[in-house]
């Protein structure tokens, strides 16, 4: 748990959220003019993974040095391309300082607004959830959603009872917790997408609004059972549908 102060706690904040920015080893120079537009923005920017684009060191440096360009704080996940070298504890240890925080399992509390975040993972929606049985592979493929669940319940619960109950609560992970907002992706792979399992947490914690990415032909808003808003902010859909480089929230 890290608290970061600044700011006056009386001032709206403004949380600029965008997923899926897939940087590459060519992209020296490409986003330190986004990211100062951020910082200009907003007074947070989440990232809601799939950070590099194949998970390479590489692709993390560059972004490493890109981010230099923000001036404001940083709540980030990883996403599924991150994973893809099995370099995923290099990347978050790489781009960690104290202005970038890369959530897995655990929380930060910025401006007196706790943030919350996992990768979550895939395993369907609703009826259609994929259960604890059959072959060992699927049992595990079950479990990866469930542990992703409980870190994210421990996380939220940290926040719970280290700070006032009027503590604003925001979710970020990279793997969708319900199906509003996967719409738009062929419908078979919509298991890969995300999974019911991530919702049950943010609904008992009372939190104020999740971001997402992953799904890049989806839906940006929804929300879950409790009322929850959830934003898939994966930036193929904020640059198609609606001509946005960032999500802009105001707390």
């Amino acid at each position: 748990m890290e608290i970061i102060e600044g700011g006056n706690s009386q001032k709206k904040t403004r949380i600029a959220a965008v997923g899926d920015i897939h940087v590459k080893e060519t992209d020296h120079g490409k986003w330190t003019e986004y990211f100062k537009n951020v910082g200009r923005e907003a007074d947070i920017l989440i990232l809601a993974g799939d950070l590099t684009d194949t998970g390479h060191l590489n692709e993390a440096e560059i972004l490493k040095e890109e981010l230099k360009a923000c001036s404001i704080p940083i709540v980030a996940v990883l996403g599924n391309h991150d994973f893809e070298r099995d370099q995923q504890k290099a990347i978050k240890k790489m781009l960690e300082s104290d202005q970038v925080h890369i959530l897995d399992g655990e929380a930060v509390v910025i401006n007196n607004i706790g943030f919350a975040g996992i990768k979550g993972f895939g395993g369907g929606f609703g009826r259609y959830m994929l259960s604890m049985f059959g072959e060992q592979m699927f049992k595990s493929f079950v479990q990866e959603a469930v542990d992703e669940a409980l870190k994210l319940d421990r996380a939220l619960a940290h926040l719970e009872s280290n700070y006032e109950e009027d503590l604003k609560k925001f979710v970020v992970m990279h793997y969708a917790p319900i199906k509003e907002t996967v719409e738009g992706e062929p419908h078979e792979i919509w298991p890969f997408m995300g999974s019911s399992r991530l919702v049950e947490p943010i609904n008992r914690r009372e939190v104020e609004a999740v971001f997402h990415g992953h799904a890049h032909v989806g839906t940006l808003e929804g929300q879950t059972s409790a009322g929850v808003k959830v934003y898939n902010v994966a930036r193929p859909i904020l640059q198609r549908a609606h001509q946005l480089q960032h999500y802009i929230y105001e707390v």
